[in-house]
């Protein structure tokens, strides 16, 4: 096998019992049903998914196991014979599809497609996740809009966008619902930040302009490829209660969507892991499936 991860870990991965949640324990390198908190396996969830799903699998930026995870959850849908995958990356851009295409298909030098696609951060810990469609039948996406526009909002906000700059972002653009913004202003001004009203306002345009934008580019893939199944690698706050990524693709036609959170346990009491998982008493089930790890 190419990737970090052998057949014989998707194996035991694979193979782990179903068990209930013993005693509200929440224990780590799990997979959870977001609702009745069941233990299952990524087997189970793999073999109910259809042609034309959308799987969401969330991260936190940088945490290896979670990285992990999502390539292991690719290893065993491609052991499972499932047909057509493809992979969708937030930390690419849709404007730099091209460029993608040349280093998965065309034998672009790897330093030359980073720098092309303005590439920061680590990247061997996603190389294998980009790379995996090319293996699969698939495709890998650059789903969100260009840094320089979003970084724009966030500073000016949307009425600054210049004709050139608004014609990035998709039709029918609209700001996330109001529960996701209640929840993004918590982050935002928790933790004893103090930010005014207009800053918070404008960051929230640029995510919606991000959500936006890969629910957008994800559905008119999804609409051309029927046949395939599309893996979204993104930021956990996009997909956390169904009201960034979910909302957005369930607002343009995607109708087959499956959302795993993933969480890090590490230094949580064992009350503070039951409250990371369970649902929330306003926002509802966090995902349908929950994956933890403690790193």
């Amino acid at each position: 096998m190419r990737y970090l991860l052998g057949s014989l870990l998707v194996l035991v991965f694979m193979g782990k019992s179903n068990q209930v949640l013993a005693q509200g324990e929440v224990l780590p390198e799990k997979l959870y049903g977001g609702n009745q908190l069941e233990a299952v396996t990524a087997e189970k969830i793999i073999e109910k998914l259809e042609a034309g799903t959308v799987v969401i699998i969330s991260e936190i930026h940088n945490l290896k196991s979670h990285h992990q995870h999502q390539e292991l959850f690719l290893e065993a849908m491609a052991q499972n014979g499932i047909g057509r995958i493809s992979v969708g990356m937030e930390f690419l851009s849709f404007v730099g599809q091209a460029y993608i295409d040349q280093y998965l298909f065309e034998g672009l030098p790897e330093e030359q497609f980073l720098k092309s696609v303005n590439w920061s951060g680590d990247f061997p810990t996603y190389r294998p996740l980009v790379l995996f469609p090319r293996d699969h039948g698939g495709e890998t996406l650059g789903l969100n809009a260009p840094r320089t526009l979003t970084a724009k909002i966030s500073k000016t906000g949307l009425s600054s966008l210049s004709e050139e700059e608004r014609a990035l972002i998709p039709p029918d653009f609209k700001l996330g619902n109001p529960l996701y913004f209640e929840r993004f202003k918590a982050t935002m001004t928790g933790g004893g930040h103090e930010l005014p009203p207009q800053v918070v306002a404008r960051y929230f345009e640029a995510q919606s302009v991000w959500d936006e934008t890969m629910a957008f580019v994800a559905s008119n893939y999804m609409g051309k490829n029927p046949d395939s199944i599309l893996v979204i690698i993104v930021g956990d706050f996009h997909a956390q209660y169904g009201g960034g990524l979910p909302d957005r693709l369930k607002a343009r036609g995607v109708e087959k969507i499956v959302t795993i959170s993933q969480v890090n346990l590490k230094d949580l009491t064992p009350e503070e892991r039951r409250e990371e998982v369970r649902p929330h008493p306003k926002y509802g089930v966090r995902a349908d499936y929950i994956w933890t790890a403690e790193e």
